[in-house]
């Protein structure tokens, strides 16, 4: 699937800035929501930029890679973990989260390996029942990795229609840090070694088998070491179903809420494909998972949060929202100094 993203027009930065700097403060006294604002309203194309109808999307699927012993849960708790974010209470982590900060929830079934109930809400755009064994071979085929992107696409698309301009992503996936920590190595030139850690909860010894089945993969690996075929052997169908959900966002010009140690390498890889797509990513937070700072480093990212949060689905993307806010209401909400009749003093 081909993607049109183009870099935001920066014809608009001088008048944002000077907006921006105009506004009753010490100039860049406001930090971080400044250069949020900026970031935005480079994105919308606008002096007065505005979130709407916020959304979380979180894509789920299962990993052919768990037979392998890499995590500490069992399969299973992937379908589980879907019903109990559709559970019609509602109880889930990502649950509370987005009744809290006014998220609308979509939950995608991208290929766990389960019947899912149909009457939950959840979107159905299964592949397959998870994918196949990375240690052997490709985990999709170029086909699957296909209706990935077009099915993240095709979910974005929906929120736009429905009004929203500023989407989060989540995962759930039993394993899949492993595809992580691989793209990770791969994309970065960062040692296999300090891309593994923990995940679900393994101890060193967990660690270091995780490791050690992850490197045999990587030598076992005959494709063509371009981003794409590296994104299909290893990755997930959640996570290249959230890669072409990060992209269509971007050329929607829709603002993209980055999560954990997962979706910051659903983003890594989607600009691999896409470079542009960087310029509408705000990373929420710096998590627990070994690694996550140092792939935020690789892609000169800074979150906004360290929560020490590991949990995934679209969680610490969620918690960040409000700081996104607070940068659209400084300059749409404060007055210039010529407004208030302050003198400026800069």
């Amino acid at each position: 699937m081909e993607f049109h993203i183009s870099r935001p027009d920066t014809a608009i930065r001088p008048a944002l800035q000077a907006k921006i700097d105009n506004l009753t403060k010490p100039k860049g006294s406001l930090g971080r929501l400044e250069e949020l604002a900026l970031q935005v309203g480079l994105i919308q194309q606008t002096l007065s930029p505005e979130l709407r109808h916020p959304q979380n999307i979180v894509f789920a699927a299962d990993h052919g890679i768990v037979a392998e012993g890499v995590s500490i849960a069992p399969k299973e708790v992937t379908w589980q973990q879907v019903c109990h974010f559709t559970h019609p209470q509602g109880t889930g982590g990502v649950n509370f989260l987005c009744r809290q900060h006014g998220f609308t929830l979509k939950v995608v079934d991208a290929g766990v390996d389960y019947d899912l109930p149909h009457d939950r809400g959840i979107i159905d755009l299964k592949v397959a029942r998870g994918t196949r064994n990375f240690l052997h071979g490709p985990a999709m085929t170029e086909a699957q990795m296909e209706q990935c992107l077009a099915g993240g696409a095709q979910v974005v698309r929906q929120c736009f229609e429905e009004g929203s301009n500023v989407l989060s992503f989540g995962e759930m996936g039993i394993g899949n840090t492993s595809p992580s920590s691989i793209w990770m190595s791969y994309f970065t030139g960062i040692p296999l070694a300090e891309c593994v850690g923990a995940g679900s909860g393994l101890d060193s010894a967990g660690i270091r088998h995780k490791y050690e089945v992850l490197r045999q993969a990587m030598g076992n690996y005959a494709g063509d070491g371009s981003p794409r075929d590296l994104i299909r052997w290893f990755g997930g169908f959640e996570m290249v179903m959230a890669i072409g959900a990060m992209l269509q966002a971007a050329e929607l010009r829709m603002a993209i809420l980055v999560d954990g140690f997962i979706m910051t390498n659903c983003m890594l890889a989607a600009s691999k494909l896409y470079p542009e797509v960087l310029d509408y990513a705000v990373f929420g937070h710096c998590g627990d998972e070994s690694g996550h700072r140092k792939v935020l480093d690789a892609l000169g990212a800074r979150p906004l949060l360290n929560l020490g949060l590991r949990l995934g689905e679209g969680t610490g993307a969620i918690c960040a929202y409000p700081i996104l806010d607070s940068a659209v209401r400084m300059i749409n909400q404060m007055d210039t100094f010529s407004g208030a009749d302050i003198t400026k003093y800069f």
